[in-house]
């Protein structure tokens, strides 16, 4: 069950942001929350941000309110990161099933979900164990892995200037059915630094139809 914490109230006609507590197996999840004065659950389907590695939702905040204003958007702290509880081991699996008991206790029958590096192992993970639940993937900067998974769900990859080789590993070839954005110009900071501009191709792609 969610407990809100205090926020101010948002001027009319400006994405709301605001903090909660949720819980999953592994005892409470904090979230940052973001979403249009249109409350965004009868709008645009909602959005997962998964933040990398050694990181929390802090990493986004200032990249919601560029994304939510046709959706509601929801960026946790994965198991253990953060101010979230810490799961036995922090791992891909974990975070799942953090994720899995979260978007049960919202009853969210669909979503879509972004992930940047950890996050975006995480976000592939997702939709291999619940593939009805996840619409559309947005993987930035995915990292490198044994085997890609061959998933019917429209995905958007990013490939940034990380001066990392296993951006090689995610290629047309690799993910046939994927779409690619190249950002060689930015690094990891794009979600800060670039955030408008990020936001652009991103709602684009998350409100196509096909």
């Amino acid at each position: 069950m969610a407990k809100p914490s205090k926020s101010a109230p948002a001027p009319l006609g400006t994405v709301r942001t605001r903090r909660a507590y949720f819980d999953c197996r592994f005892g409470q999840l904090h979230v940052r929350t973001a979403f249009p004065t249109t409350g965004g659950f009868d709008e645009g389907t909602t959005l997962l941000c998964l933040h990398p590695q050694a990181a929390s939702s802090r990493f986004f905040s200032q990249f919601l309110p560029e994304i939510a204003e046709d959706r509601s958007v929801y960026a946790p702290d994965l198991p253990g990161c953060g101010e979230s509880d810490p799961a036995p081991q922090m791992s891909v699996a974990t975070a799942v099933a953090a994720l899995v008991d979260f978007a049960a206790d919202l009853r969210l029958r669909h979503v879509d979900v972004l992930g940047l590096r950890f996050g975006a192992a995480v976000a592939l993970e997702l939709a291999v164990v619940k593939p009805d639940l996840v619409r559309r993937l947005v993987l930035v900067a995915p990292p490198p892995m044994p085997i890609v998974p061959a998933l019917p769900h429209p995905s958007l990859v990013v490939r940034l200037n990380l001066g990392a080789s296993d951006t090689a590993q995610w290629t047309e070839r690799t993910m046939p059915k994927a779409r690619f954005l190249d950002l060689a110009d930015h690094s990891i900071d794009v979600f800060e630094a670039s955030r408008g501009m990020m936001a652009k191709p991103l709602r684009d792609f998350l409100r196509a139809t096909s």
